[in-house]
């Protein structure tokens, strides 16, 4: 077994501890990836979570366009609804080294009405998953600081975590192989109109 694979094999378990309860305590969770409600999910968690309770939940991609389109998603989420995208001029960012990304000034009203649309409330449970973990956490203190008392965050996001080489190979939606594709469903791609 290289070191790679037993690196992945042992965040794998941790995983599927964390996973096992449904939501993970704070400790041990990185700075960045810490809410103000302190909800959390792994990846595994947030499918089980779905599976048994899809009616009362809203399971939200925060991810930009440019992930979802080059990336995928899966359809086990209610809806695409980015937390932040990039702008109309794809503006580069020196300090981070990326991209520009403004938050979506519409989505503390996407929310809203998603859960409308659902018959759900303020207090249900709503899931939100980025890519990795640490915007999730931010969209997910925006929620609570609108109110909403019930809000989770994929701690380990649709691709994971980097590994010291660089590469989202250690935990995550997709290396959980949880249903994923290519292929997207319009019907829930992020409309602002």
């Amino acid at each position: 077994m290289s070191r790679l694979q037993w690196f992945a094999v042992m965040a794998a378990i941790a995983m599927s501890i964390l996973s096992s309860a449904g939501s993970a305590q704070t400790a041990g969770i990185p700075a960045d990836k810490v809410t103000k409600a302190g909800q959390y999910l792994t990846s595994r968690g947030a499918y089980n979570l779905v599976q048994k309770e899809r009616a009362k939940v809203l399971f939200i991609d925060i991810r930009t366009r440019a992930e979802i389109a080059t990336v995928g998603m899966t359809q086990e989420v209610d809806a695409h609804v980015p937390y932040v995208d990039f702008n109309d001029f794809w503006e580069w960012d020196s300090a981070s080294a990326r991209f520009k990304l403004d938050l979506n000034p519409d989505f503390g009203a996407a929310i809203a009405r998603l859960l409308e649309k659902k018959g759900l409330g303020k207090s249900d449970k709503i899931v939100l998953m980025c890519r990795s973990g640490d915007r999730s956490a931010r969209a997910a203190n925006l929620l609570t600081d609108l109110g909403y008392t019930n809000v989770f965050s994929v701690i380990d996001g649709f691709e994971g975590d980097l590994t010291p080489e660089g590469r989202r190979e250690v935990n995550g939606w997709k290396n959980a192989l949880l249903p994923w594709s290519y292929q997207l469903d319009r019907s829930k791609i992020y409309s602002s109109k």
